[in-house]
């Protein structure tokens, strides 16, 4: 009776291989070696990517694809040869669980622990903006298909391993996926570069729904057909789910198209309480506050002047008649930081030279150049104004005199009557878009 007891709890524990392999061993660090690498990888280009999700999506969907996998496929293959390395592998074909069930002890918690990895990366990623978004909404289902990619590669390493008796298979085999990853990756254009995971979205275009998870079964598919070709008994099970990724391999190469326009980034949100009106994409909404505040000294000083644009717009392409463009939030960490302006003086600027259509002219009279720039300073100053200014005060007699008859010039319209200012303004805003000097008026 002592002896049974004693042995009882022996068997219970064998009867679940996959508690300790779960818990303790690779499996875990592999699912941390993920997690780490896509954070690093995510984090120094953060401005690039923080506070619009849609940047958020591409970038944390690029590191998973051309990152990620390389690195399943390795942690999958180096686990799968943890036996060979042991010397214990004649020791378990000694046992009584069949090829599969062993196969799949040591494998699935890799796979899942790779999974895990990704999706803390990405839960991560998508905290770091949510506190910062500029509008739109997340994209979960792709950090979620993209956890399916990085757990269906890890079980093909495994099978890598298993097969290849080569202790560089791991780390050559991680090189591979990544330039294969890479080459698909590299001409959009041809059909084949469809077979990789990684769409060139770009920031006003989706995927189809359906792309994310028919790439899951093409990448899957063609996983669990390794597996079942080395495992299975009847090793032509293998050809039903290498049929699945057959299927999905043709539906993504002869698609009609695996992106659409984003219809969140083809319409605008203005605010109509100032003139120009002021509108942004609505990818960026949130950030229509801070635009208003930051032109509000450049809407206030034209208010009630005539022949100004309709508008600042911010969609695809050259602006409409009567509107002109707005200076661009993107790409991200120029001009928005972690959803801020960063210089909103120099995004005045910015917007005050938009309404100087004289600025594509080949050759301006210098009397002209003259007063665009007193307009310009009347507007919104350059940031840099006072440094070019300290230049001149420091040159020859030439330049000096043209410091002198700048500040001549600026100094016109601050000093004129208000209905005077705007009446000069108005006609000022007719020419602005002449490059003849006939008719402009001067200061």
């Amino acid at each position: 009776m002592t002896l049974l007891a004693e042995r009882k709890p022996a068997t219970t524990t064998g009867g679940s291989p996959l508690r300790p392999e779960f818990l303790r061993g690779f499996a875990p660090l592999a699912g941390a070696a993920i997690l780490l690498t896509l954070l690093v990888a995510l984090a120094v280009p953060a401005d690039s990517w923080q506070g619009g999700w849609a940047e958020t999506r591409d970038r944390t969907h690029a590191a998973a694809v051309l990152l990620g996998i390389p690195l399943a496929l390795a942690a999958g293959c180096w686990q799968g040869g943890r036996e060979r390395r042991r010397g214990t592998g004649d020791l378990l074909e000694t046992a009584v669980r069949g090829v599969l069930p062993r196969f799949l002890a040591p494998a699935v918690p890799v796979a899942l622990w790779v999974a895990v990895g990704q999706l803390a990366a990405a839960g991560c990623v998508l905290l770091a903006t949510w506190y910062c978004a500029t509008g739109d909404s997340p994209y979960p289902a792709v950090p979620l298909a993209d956890s399916l990619l990085l757990g269906s590669a890890a079980l093909a390493g495994h099978a890598v391993g298993r097969a290849v008796r080569w202790r560089l298979a791991a780390p050559l085999l991680a090189t591979g996926a990544y330039a294969v990853l890479g080459f698909l990756s590299y001409d959009r254009t041809e059909a084949y570069a469809r077979l990789s995971p990684l769409i060139d979205t770009s920031v006003t275009r989706v995927t189809v729904w359906w792309q994310p998870w028919v790439s899951v079964v093409w990448v899957g598919g063609l996983a669990l057909a390794a597996v079942l070709a080395l495992t299975a008994r009847r090793r032509a099970t293998a050809l039903v789910p290498l049929a699945c990724a057959t299927a999905a391999a043709v539906a993504l190469v002869q698609a009609d198209g695996l992106t659409r326009p984003n219809p969140v980034a083809q319409r605008q949100v203005c605010d109509t309480t100032t003139t120009p009106q002021v509108c942004v994409n609505e990818r960026y909404e949130r950030l229509l506050p801070q635009i208003t505040e930051a032109l509000s000294g450049l809407t206030g000083r034209v208010e009630g002047v005539d022949n100004l644009p309709v508008r600042f717009e911010d969609h695809p392409g050259r602006p409409r008649a009567g509107e002109v463009e707005l200076p661009g939030v993107t790409p991200l960490g120029w001009s928005v930081v972690r959803g801020k302006l960063a210089d909103p003086r120099q995004y005045a600027w910015e917007a005050g030279m938009a309404l100087l259509s004289r600025i594509e002219c080949d050759d301006t009279d210098p009397v002209v150049d003259r007063t665009d720039a007193a307009v310009e300073h009347y507007l919104a100053p350059s940031p840099v104004e006072k440094h070019f200014d300290e230049l001149d005060a420091r040159g020859d007699e030439a330049h000096r005199a043209e410091l002198k008859a700048r500040k001549r010039a600026r100094a016109r319209l601050p000093a004129m009557a208000e209905d005077e200012r705007r009446a000069w303004l108005s006609e000022y805003f007719r020419t602005a878009a002449d490059c003849d000097p006939q008719g402009v008026p001067a200061l």
